[in-house]
């Protein structure tokens, strides 16, 4: 076959050592090209709306600069001019941009999907080599170094490889079936050898819980593995030959419905797609308020990290400090004395909270005013927000400039847009979404264009008044002659209220910041009971026993989704404890947890060992303290909390296991720290020197990777070892005499 060489300039045969010297591109997708944050995109694009307190586009930017990428083209259509603006005032494009990537905006008003962007790139033919594709809307802190490697080499042995798609586990909820709820379920089938992507579908049918793949796939490949614990994190590494694919096929305008799938059942041309799988990284897209409430929280929670609110700074964003608990404040905060901010909160520059005010879980922005006695949980209030004395506003997100007047109630699940206002004591129904701009009649689909023209496909739908009280159940009202439409009602809420999609407001909780229904959690569980009695009595019997579940990663799903929530819930209950609850107390209520969830003590130890361990780097980070340091006091201060759960040699292992899972997943910090912090486990009586050696001994027939720590460990381990045999020989000696 003859190679083909795009516009951008590299061939697919070129030499791997010219391409290594060519700089590092990525093209970053400004626009999203979907409808799941509408209203709110009708007057600002997605990748400009604030993710705790900072644009998602400027996430994507430092990780793309971190990742040692030189250059960034930044595609924009819709709002175009508004993201131009934002890259120039924080310091990405225009002088002076003292910055290591250059960022040039690329613009073009006809595009209605990222087919038509990557064709547009095409045109330009500023692309000279293999470069990163990804959307603005992607956090991430994955070194790139090994997936572009790999990229690399395949290329070298085979220009057909024309991209990696970077992927990660994330197992599937029992009752949902999906890894995040709200989202395409994705089912992938791979190589397991060459990590070559085979089959690849988003729309898969999770009522029957099945899919169909081409026989001739199964035929020409003995082996492959099928998975529905992965997740797409829409980070592409591409060959240029992919601009040019999409130039050749106009049909491609979703880069998965339409480009992945059409590569993967092309026979002719013979294009391969491999995946890199991410274990200890994080990477995640915003797709819907739901994933937006998801990262938020892993942000605050910082498994993110360094893009945190306390390190990452842009343009004229204020500097934040991280406090106890999750706490991050910016410096110029007004708060009462009697006002309480709980864990996990944001609190932005300017902003001034009242007396009485209980907030946890939220953030606030920039420029806010709250009064007296205001309840804020689960939620996200915008820049220059005034609530008023009583309100209360549970999982909701507030935009810009949005007025709650005196004992107004946010009900879950709301979104509330730019510049509304609500009437005093006025009740907003669970799950509204309220514009001051009309819902377009002309729904474009998820793969067009997310927004052109404010004034283009308006409805004539009135506006609408939510009656008061809050005393009563809300209605609402049009008022078609009554009110214009620049009028706010002093009884309700002025404005227009968007009617769901095709779904309906059934399935608006599927994508919505607030938690799962409790009618809604019953409705899965019995579903789930429905089909555990339905399955056929050799089903039955060959379901695993209790004891062989361990061993059975597929069959533990169940168990590992319920010792994340109540690992979380043990680090609740350990947060509190640092505002001086007692140990016995603080016991009690683990072990009350603990029988709830019907786990075991060493659970209670994994998830004991956790919660110190994330306190200890927290503290170390909001103080500027020694790690090491920082650690050994928060062990020395709750060893005996630790040694209450770890009464056998299994519940010390499982401390073990969990600070090597920490030490590879979302704590990376303590990763060097390992074989330093183990002995002092051992001086503290927390793991004994049966458990270290029994945990190193199983290590010895693992791969590779699961040696690391070991490995690191290795003169503390030998020690041991020699101590022990020096301990049977005076014990022998003893004997004799």
């Amino acid at each position: 076959m003859s190679q083909k060489k795009s516009r951008g300039g590299a061939a697919a045969g070129d030499d791997a050592d010219e391409l290594s010297r060519s700089p590092l591109q990525a093209v970053l997708l400004a626009d999203s090209f979907t409808l799941k944050f509408r209203p709110i995109t009708l007057e600002r694009p997605k990748v400009l709306l604030p993710l705790v307190n900072v644009p998602m586009i400027d996430y994507t930017l430092s990780w793309l600069e971190t990742s040692g990428v030189e250059e960034v083209f930044v595609f924009c259509s819709a709002h175009a001019q508004q993201v131009k603006e934002h890259l120039e005032e924080a310091g990405w494009t225009g002088k002076p941009a003292a910055r290591e990537m250059a960022v040039t905006a690329v613009e073009s008003h006809d595009a209605i999907s990222a087919g038509d962007a990557l064709r547009v790139m095409y045109g330009r033919g500023v692309i000279n080599g293999d470069f990163v594709l990804i959307s603005g809307d992607t956090i991430s802190n994955m070194s790139l170094k090994d997936a572009l490697q790999e990229h690399k080499d395949r290329r070298k042995k085979d220009p057909l490889a024309v991209m990696t798609m970077i992927i990660k586990h994330s197992k599937p909820s029992i009752l949902t079936h999906q890894t995040r709820l709200g989202n395409d379920e994705i089912v992938m089938a791979i190589a397991p050898e060459t990590k070559e992507l085979l089959y690849y579908e988003d729309k898969a049918d999770n009522s029957h819980l099945c899919v169909t793949i081409d026989k001739d796939i199964l035929a020409n490949n003995p082996t492959l593995q099928l998975h529905n614990n992965m997740e797409d994190c829409y980070i592409d590494i591409c060959s240029p030959e992919v601009l040019s694919l999409f130039t050749d096929n106009f049909d491609y305008q979703h880069l998965r419905r339409h480009f992945v799938k059409g590569l993967l059942v092309d026979d002719i041309m013979g294009y391969k797609i491999y995946t890199h799988e991410i274990r200890s990284s994080y990477a995640a897209r915003i797709d819907n308020f739901r994933s937006y409430d998801a990262v938020s929280k892993d942000i605050i929670q910082r498994r993110t990290y360094p893009m945190v609110p306390d390190v990452l700074s842009f343009g004229n964003c204020h500097e934040m400090k991280l406090h106890r608990q999750g706490i991050y404040k910016a410096s110029d905060v007004t708060l009462s004395h009697s006002a309480q901010i709980g864990a996990n909160s944001v609190i932005g520059n300017a902003t001034s909270i009242g007396e009485q005010c209980k907030i946890s879980n939220s953030v606030i922005g920039e420029g806010c005013s709250i009064g007296k006695n205001v309840l804020i949980h689960g939620s996200y209030i915008w820049d220059n927000v005034i609530i008023e004395d009583g309100c209360k506003v549970s999982n909701s997100l507030v935009c810009d400039d949005v007025h709650l007047k005196a004992g107004a109630i946010v009900e879950p699940g709301c979104i509330l847009s730019f510049k509304i206002k609500v009437g005093k004591n006025v009740v907003v129904p669970a799950y509204s979404k309220v514009s001051l701009l009309n819902k377009p009649s002309n729904e474009d689909s998820d793969e067009e264009l997310e927004y052109a023209d404010t004034n283009s496909g308006i409805t004539d739908s009135p506006p609408f008044s939510i009656s008061k009280s809050n005393a009563d159940h809300p209605t609402i009202i049009c008022e078609d002659d009554d009110l214009g439409a620049s009028e706010t009602g002093t009884s309700g809420v002025l404005g227009y209220i968007w009617a769901s999609g095709d779904t309906g407001i059934q399935d608006e909780w599927r994508q919505s910041i607030a938690p799962i229904p409790k009618e809604k959690l019953q409705e899965l569980q019995h579903a789930v009971s429905f089909d555990d009695d339905e399955g056929s009595e050799e089903d039955l019997n060959n379901r695993p026993s209790e004891a062989d579940r361990d061993n059975d990663s597929e069959i533990s799903v169940v168990e590992d989704d319920d010792y994340t929530k109540f690992e979380k819930e043990v680090e609740e209950t350990f947060q509190r404890a640092l505002d001086g609850v007692h140990q016995d107390n603080l016991i009690l209520e683990i072990n009350a947890l603990r029988l709830s969830y019907s786990l075991q003590h060493a659970d209670c130890a994994g998830a004991v060992f956790y919660s110190i361990m994330r306190g200890a780097l927290v503290a170390a980070q909001s103080t500027n303290d020694n790690l090491l340091k920082t650690t050994a006091d928060a062990l020395a201060k709750w060893k005996d909390l630790l040694r209450n759960y770890t009464k056998t040699v299994d519940e010390e292992m499982e401390i073990l296991l969990k600070f090597e899972e920490m030490c590879q997943d979302i704590t990376k910090e303590f990763s060097p720290l390992f074989s330093k912090i183990l002995p002092y486990l051992y001086d503290k009586d927390v793991v004994s020197e049966d458990a270290i050696l029994r945990w190193a001994e199983e290590k010895e027939n693992a791969d590779e990777s699961d040696k690391v720590f070991v490995k690191q460990s290795d003169a503390f381990i030998k020690w041991l070892k020699e101590a022990e045999e020096e301990e049977d020989e005076e014990d022998e000696d003893e004997e004799e005499e």
